[in-house]
């Protein structure tokens, strides 16, 4: 995961795909590949994708049911 920091600018960090992730799940459950191909044009590669689940699977904020959606649990 990249944090914002020297290197690493906050556009550019983990941090800035937290609420394009969440604004797209927002409304209902998605599955793993749509939710990833909805967002993949924000991304650098397929790493950054698993960074931001990690993060905010890690805060809680997301989880996945039995149907592999991810869902919001804010």
């Amino acid at each position: 995961m990249q944090l914002p920091n020297k290197l690493y600018s906050y556009k550019n960090s983990t941090l800035s795909l937290v609420p394009i992730v969440l604004r797209e799940i927002k409304e209902r459950p998605v599955a793993v590949t749509d939710l990833y191909n909805r967002v993949k044009p924000y991304l650098k590669d397929a790493t950054d994708f698993l960074s931001v689940m990690d993060c905010l699977y890690a805060l809680r904020a997301v989880d996945i049911n039995d149907d592999e959606e991810v869902f919001i649990c804010l």
